[in-house]
């Protein structure tokens, strides 16, 4: 059963005013037809859309990135076998269930891995229909049950020549007649029917004797399906277009036939930069200013336009605090009605971070998973996850391709690094290497960037813990090690500086504190928990603040470092990783002290009324923000289309 979706842009900046490069279209266009996408496929599909982000940079302007993903329930035995196995075999029937085969998605597999030109076909882009997607799911949940089938998978990259082709290779192989498949109109030549990725549509495998009472209730529920040929153990995939062999390929050949590719990379480490903070702004200048950031900003008016309470199980939803304005760290759900045992979905992201150091990015987009799943109370010992590459091209001729391979191996290699300390396993995922534009002789290239997406548990969803501050009176702790680590921050971005101080992980570190963290809010110690990540401190608690319609009086000189003699700006805006700002009650102060005792956690002020962010800086004056000012900055610059239908 579907449970949810999720969506995670990567979008050039959509207030450009001058016109994208030739063939390219403008970022605001990019990004209202991919929210509209995300919109129909989730609404009209009955899947609530529950994680997600929008990272900009404008390197993502010539290959945007969408990363679009669905969760689901899986029985672990169903008709008493398991759940998660399929039992192809030899004379069970392929048979194509959905929607029909069009033009729309021909070569969109290649099309992804090529660099994007002004010939690109549009051809190559899939038409969705969320309509016929819930019919069809609902109608396979149906057959499932009954157990009506053997085996089944989507028809994604590749089409039918991809699906059929891996299902084959539990049965030792198959046949189908490619003039069986149904089309959306005539003139489709072989090949294209074979590859073409058109939406909906999934291969079955459907025992011969189970296939009337699988059709039957096919056409009961409105659903297209239509017998295409036989799974067999000939070693072969063998396609017909009526009486003519259009395709003869050995399985082995197919799957392994082609070579690994050798290629060559060449890492040569960041000379030491160090930015010059002399002609920093003052604080009270520059929280407003970092508000204001776009990566920083609320996306409100685009997440607002998603259905996140369909199937009526959501807990945590995306946008929390006393209006539903305040951004989640995570999701949680409850899958069962009959148990508060739920789950926690969130993500990590932090492509900046791979200008520097690509292996630092993978690290720290693996911790902001786990501790944006650890602050909504997730139980840090049964998280898995999912790693989605995007890379520029790292192969000969595009450009610079050696130090793109590098970064991609030290991005692999911390991956894998980071994942055995926290002891997460990554179940799945996905990779792109040729994410680029070619205009004239100018190419475009994303920065590396890796998505890392996470699920887990959430022992009991009434433990479960939003952003928001709740009461005033309540003390404000910071948990978690800041250290002198601006580079690739939003900071440093915004006083057009740079610095190869990239945020380090301390997995072994980070993962005690995870667990005490999620021990206190399991007790019932802990009013709110927010992760600090964009922006610091400094944001993180005018985020707290604003979604809770309440202020906090901090001081800086309480906030645990691992050297005394940081300045202001660093303490307020360093995205160090493995950090939380909790609210405690003071009747839990002395409990969760216990808990996290011998951690990196100290008490830095409490929340207060009225709603005003008081800082203590180093020198002992006092800078204030009314909280109200604060939403404004931080609410206005991705606003401007409010009121727009």
């Amino acid at each position: 059963e579907l449970l949810f979706n999720t969506d995670v842009f990567c979008l050039a900046d959509p207030r450009r005013d001058e016109p994208p490069p030739t063939g390219l279209l403008h970022p605001m266009r990019i990004l209202e037809g991919v929210r509209t996408g995300v919109e129909h496929g989730g609404n009209q599909s009955g899947i609530p859309t529950v994680n997600g982000s929008v990272v900009f940079d404008d390197r993502y302007i010539g290959k945007p990135l969408v990363y679009c993903g669905t969760g689901g329930m899986l029985p672990l035995e169903i008709n008493g076998r398991p759940g998660y196995r399929k039992y192809v075999n030899s004379g069970d029937l392929v048979v194509m269930v959905g929607g029909r085969i069009g033009m729309d998605g021909i070569h969109g597999a290649t099309f992804s891995s090529v660099e994007l030109s002004e010939e690109s076909p549009s051809s190559a882009v899939q038409i969705g229909d969320p309509i016929t997607q819930k019919r069809m799911f609902d109608f396979l949940l149906k057959a499932r049950d009954a157990d009506l089938y053997s085996g089944l998978t989507d028809n994604g990259a590749g089409g039918l020549s991809s699906s059929v082709g891996e299902m084959a290779t539990f049965s030792g192989g198959a046949d189908i007649d490619l003039a069986l498949a149904p089309l959306k109109y005539p003139g489709l030549d072989p090949w294209e029917i074979l590859v073409s990725e058109s939406q909906e549509r999934m291969t079955v495998a459907v025992p011969p004797e189970k296939l009337d009472a699988f059709m039957a209730l096919s056409r009961l529920m409105n659903v297209e399906s239509r017998v295409l040929g036989t799974f067999t153990d000939t070693g072969t995939f063998t396609v017909r277009h009526r009486e003519k062999v259009v395709a003869l390929l050995d399985l082995e050949f197919l799957h392994n036939g082609l070579p690994r590719m050798e290629l060559s990379a060449t890492w040569t480490p960041p000379k030491a930069v160090e930015p010059d903070l002399g002609a920093a702004p003052s604080l009270q200048d520059s929280l407003l200013r970092m508000l204001s950031r776009l990566n920083i900003a609320s996306k409100e008016y685009w997440v607002r336009q998603y259905d996140h309470e369909v199937k009526g199980r959501t807990v945590i939803k995306p946008l929390c605090g006393v209006k539903g304005q305040g951004p989640s760290d995570a999701s949680v759900m409850r899958p069962f009605f009959e148990s508060m045992r739920g789950i926690v979905i969130s993500h990590g992201l932090q492509p900046r971070y791979s200008d520097i150091d690509a292996g630092a990015m993978a690290a720290a987009s693996v911790d902001e998973a786990v501790r944006n799943a650890v602050a909504a109370g997730g139980d840090p010992d049964t998280f898995s996850a999912l790693d989605n590459f995007c890379w520029p091209d790292p192969i000969a001729p595009a450009p610079d391709h050696e130090r793109k391979l590098a970064a991609l191996v030290r991005a692999n290699r911390m991956l894998a690094e980071t994942c055995l300390i926290y002891n997460l396993p990554l179940i799945s995922g996905k990779d792109s290497m040729k994410n680029d534009a070619r205009v004239g002789n100018r190419w475009i290239s994303v920065p590396p960037t890796l998505l890392v997406s996470l699920v887990g548990i959430v022992p009991d969803v009434r433990r479960a813990v939003t952003m928001d501050f709740k009461r005033a009176g309540h003390l404000v702790y910071a948990l978690g090690t800041t250290r002198r680590e601006l580079g690739g921050s939003e900071y440093l971005a915004e006083l057009g500086q740079s610095s190869t101080q990239v945020p380090v992980v301390h997995a072994q570190d980070n993962i005690m504190l995870y667990r005490a963290l999620f021990s206190a809010i399991q007790a019932g110690l802990v009013a709110s928990c927010h992760d600090l990540s964009d922006g610091g401190l400094g944001v993180s608690l005018a985020e707290c603040a604003m979604a809770g319609e309440l202020g906090c009086s901090v001081d800086l000189a309480q906030v645990p470092v691992d050297t005394p003699d940081l300045r202001d700006d660093e303490l307020m805006y360093s995205e160090s990783a493995g950090r939380f700002i909790v609210g405690v009650a003071p009747e839990h102060a002395a409990a969760f002290e216990k808990l996290l005792h011998g951690l990196p956690a100290t008490r830095i002020g409490e929340v207060i009324s009225p709603a005003v962010l008081e800082i203590r800086a180093s020198r002992g004056q006092t800078v204030s923000w009314n909280v109200r000012d604060c939403f404004t900055a931080w609410h206005a610059p991705l606003a401007f289309h409010q009121g727009k239908e």
